[in-house]
């Protein structure tokens, strides 16, 4: 059984050419990867081990191999964003650092007690539309009819209590969601 093995270019060789090609090889992928020098080094060494790989690249009909060691350096590139492009982006330690665990009573407590003080801020009768709608779960007709007022002025209420909360709580965004539905389920 005999293995083929495959011919490479000559170590002489590559070293010219990085000496010759490597600055300006690198000085061009900077440029592609928007100033990411780490990213711009491995590319770098991906054109030259191409570069190992193929030594009929310099048998070319070229002057000289920059043209080629260009071409595969930005092929090389595009393939690189188009695969980052392709995953979900990373989220460094420092976001898993400060992201509250959803296990953890602390937390929530925290949150409740925020949301207990908040809800004390409103006047009253925006406080009573959002205890029937949030903390009950009644309908805004049933709202309506259990507070006596009609149930234009239970979504009127819960729309400016809701803002409110928002003005008084940090990092709370109203989902257009139930927004949507609401309009979408309402008589016209």
């Amino acid at each position: 059984m005999t293995t083929a093995t495959r011919a490479t270019t000559d170590e002489r060789t590559l070293e010219e050419l990085q000496r010759d090609h490597g600055p300006a090889l690198l000085s061009f992928l900077l440029g592609l990867t928007y100033g990411d020098r780490q990213r711009a080094e491995d590319l770098a060494q991906e054109t030259l081990v191409r570069a190992w790989l193929h030594p009929e690249a310099f048998d070319g009909p070229y002057t000289s191999i920059r043209p080629w060691l260009f071409t595969v350096a930005r092929r090389l590139a595009i393939d690189a964003r188009r695969s980052r492009l392709a995953r979900p982006a990373e989220i460094g330690d420092g976001v898993l650092a400060v992201t509250p665990d959803p296990a953890d009573p602390t937390a929530s407590a925290e949150a409740a007690l925020d949301v207990r003080a908040a809800v004390r801020e409103l006047s009253p009768e925006h406080r009573a539309v959002l205890v029937r709608l949030y903390f009950r779960g009644l309908t805004v007709n049933e709202a309506a009819v259990d507070l006596g007022i009609p149930a234009g002025t239970v979504k009127s209420r819960s729309h400016y209590a809701l803002r409110q909360l928002g003005r008084s709580l940090p990092g709370y965004r109203p989902r257009r969601a139930g927004v949507a539905r609401a309009r979408a389920g309402a008589p016209q």
